[in-house]
């Protein structure tokens, strides 16, 4: 019989058990499509007694995780800590040193450090994989780094956190504010107790500078991508998108040309007719054009235990079947290093909402900024008052530069006649 491929899994949290599930559910099947059978033989996770659900008593348990590196018999070790340095990156660091190949859904340790740890592993020959790390079960990387490895890319993009799409689309749905939904979101399990990585867009930014790579053949740069969350979207937002045809959905987009590489997290207006305005609820979807292949897209569950452990254990059939290849589609040493290119100049419409102190002369203000920043509008409303006697003011600009634009807000920074931060988002075109 064929010598299994043997596991230590660090990480025993609602993932690291799905695997176990997985594995324990689906053992013959995954051995058929393996060429051999895949078993779990060592474990590490900060608290021994917790129960599981899972017969814990069959597996070696290693208190600190990086001993898994050394662990007699294992061919691969699995990381699902999470966090992009700390024992993660100690785990993965000694791990490719001890001669084993790694399979993690860290999408923090992998954005800061995967190039050097795709040098050591192709250095040592080993596998470095990272499925799960994107997109939770949808196959995308795989998709990008196989599927459409002979096509150019010219841009990816996509709905790349659960979390924020679930809130945007249930305040879509329900007219509701955004705390509010925030609220439920973490009573239900989908945002974290400290939901910032989410709501701020870091999340969904590591995601991004991980596509970028693979598209584009490009060093990791999650240093260059500029983020904005979802935090400042007010009902008021989505409902006058609704108005204009657009849904509200926070976006990571990238492209890479002669200016350079572009990576940036926002919250966008996306046209009722594009694919991206029906994904709803804590969905994912990614978006890749390829000059041969077309537009392709990839969508399903981004996150929980069945998804991303499926794509956790994806990564070891591969393994078991001798699959390895460099990480990022292409070896690390030729993976181009661009600079970020300057937003600036980049073209597009945008909308901009106000708000703003109920009286005469605002709007003239606000006309007169954008006039000499030389943007164009195309569409201005005005809602009732607010309680608090303020009004808020929406503007659809004409297709023009962005650098036109933060010029103009800019320009009104310190107003009296405003009172509070301008919201700014693109319209997805």
């Amino acid at each position: 019989m064929t010598e299994p491929l043997r596991v230590a899994l660090a990480g025993l949290g609602t993932v690291g058990a799905g695997v176990i599930r997985l594995i324990d559910t689906n053992g013959a099947l995954i051995a058929r499509r393996a060429g051999r059978p895949i078993e779990v033989i060592a474990v590490s996770a900060r608290d021994r007694s917790k129960d599981r659900g899972i017969d814990m008593n069959r597996f070696a348990w290693v208190d600190d995780p990086t001993e898994l590196a050394r662990q007699a018999g294992a061919d691969v070790v699995v990381e699902l800590i999470g966090g992009s340095d700390g024992p993660a990156l100690a785990l993965a660091r000694a791990t490719l040193g001890a001669g084993k190949s790694f399979v993690t859904a860290n999408k923090a340790m992998i954005a800061h450090h995967g190039l050097e740890l795709a040098r050591a592993a192709e250095g040592a020959n080993l596998a470095l994989k990272f499925e799960a790390a994107v997109a939770g079960g949808v196959p995308v990387i795989k998709g990008l780094r196989e599927g459409a490895a002979a096509n150019e890319i010219s841009r990816v993009y996509g709905i790349l956190n659960g979390t924020c799409n679930f809130i945007l689309s249930k305040m879509e749905a329900e007219g509701r504010d955004f705390a509010d939904i925030l609220s439920e979101a973490q009573r239900l399990g989908f945002a974290e107790a400290d939901p910032s990585f989410d709501i701020d867009g870091v999340d969904a930014a590591h995601k991004l500078s991980i596509l970028a790579s693979l598209a584009f053949g490009t060093r990791p740069a999650f240093d260059d991508v500029t983020i904005t969350g979802i935090r400042h979207v007010i009902a008021a937002d989505i409902a006058e998108a609704a108005s204009l045809g657009y849904r509200v959905r926070l976006l990571g987009i990238a492209d890479a040309g002669a200016g350079g590489l572009f990576q940036r997290v926002h919250p966008h207006l996306v046209p009722e007719s594009h694919p991206l305005a029906h994904v709803t609820g804590s969905t994912n979807a990614v978006v890749a054009e390829g000059n041969f292949v077309g537009r392709l897209l990839f969508q399903g569950a981004g996150a929980g235990d069945g998804p991303t452990a499926s794509a956790v254990v994806a990564d070891l059939i591969d393994i078991a079947r001798g699959e390895f290849g460099p990480p990022y589609a292409m070896p690390a040493d030729a993976l181009a290093a661009q600079p970020a290119s300057d937003s600036g100049e980049r073209r597009g419409r945008a909308y901009v909402r106000f708000t703003v102190a109920d009286r005469v002369g605002v709007l003239a203000e606000i006309a007169a900024a954008m006039r000499d920043a030389g943007v164009s509008i195309e569409s201005l409303m005005q809602r009732g008052a607010n309680p608090d006697g303020s009004v808020l003011v929406a503007i659809v600009t004409h297709e023009g530069p962005e650098r036109a634009v933060a010029h103009a807000l800019e320009k009104l920074r310190g107003s009296s006649s405003l009172t509070g931060e301008p919201m700014w988002m693109h319209i997805l075109g």
